[in-house]
C-alpha cells in the first residue's frame, strides 16, 4: 500500500497499535504491506497539528504527495511549484519509508515504467490493439503502480506521453479514464 509495489504480504497498523491501541482493530486502519515497508515504519507516525504526514494510501491519492525519476526509478516527494516548496506527506513518507535508499524498489519502478513507455511506443509505432488490449496491456505492465503517474501527473508532460496524446487522442482520453 506504501511502495506502490505488489509484493504486499504483511498486515499494518497506520495508526501504530503500540502507540493507538484503540485503533488496534478498527479495520480502515488495517493496511496490506510489503515487509520493507512494515519494517520501516513500525510504531512512527510522524504528524503535524494532530494530522498523519504519512500518506494514507485508503484516503490520499500518492502521486499527489510523491514524483518519480524515470531514469534512476526513485519515488521522490513531490515538489509543489505554488507552495515552492515539497509536499509534508511525500517528504516524511520518503524519509520514513525509505523510498530514495531501496535499490529493489527503484529497479522495479524503472522496469514497469520501461514495460509502459515501450507499450506506448509500439501502439505510436502502428500496432493496431483495440483500445480494451492496450489497456490490459499497460496493466499488465505495471507492477509499481506507476499508470496514473504517467497519465495524470508528470509522466503526463514527457515526450512519448505528450506524443501519444497528440497522435492518439481518443486512447489517451480512455486511458485517463480507465487508469
Amino acid at each position: 500500500m506504501y511502495c506502490l509495489d505488489s509484493h504486499g504480504s504483511d498486515i499494518e497498523h497506520f495508526w501504530p497499535k503500540a502507540v493507538y491501541p484503540e485503533r488496534m482493530f478498527v479495520w480502515p486502519n488495517l493496511l496490506l504491506c510489503c515487509t520493507s515497508c512494515g519494517n520501516h515504519k513500525g510504531d512512527q507516525f510522524p504528524k503535524n497539528a494532530g494530522r498523519p504526514l504519512l500518506i494514507d494510501p485508503t484516503v490520499d491519492d500518492p502521486w499527489d504527495s510523491l514524483d518519480f525519476d524515470p531514469v534512476t526509478g526513485i519515488v521522490t516527494a513531490r515538489f509543489d511549484r505554488q507552495r515552492n516548496d515539497y509536499v509534508a506527506k511525500g517528504v516524511e513518507t520518503v524519509r520514513l519509508l525509505k523510498f530514495d535508499k531501496r535499490e529493489g524498489l527503484s529497479e522495479g519502478c524503472r522496469r514497469s515504467w520501461l514495460r509502459i513507455c515501450k507499450s506506448v511506443e509500439r501502439l505510436l509505432a502502428g500496432n493496431n490493439l483495440t483500445e480494451d488490449a492496450f489497456i490490459d496491456e499497460l496493466r499488465l505492465g505495471d507492477e509499481h503502480g506507476l499508470l496514473e503517474w504517467c497519465f495524470r501527473y508528470g509522466g503526463s508532460s514527457l515526450e512519448t506521453f505528450l506524443q501519444f496524446r497528440e497522435e492518439k487522442p481518443g486512447f489517451w482520453n480512455r486511458c485517463t479514464q480507465l487508469i
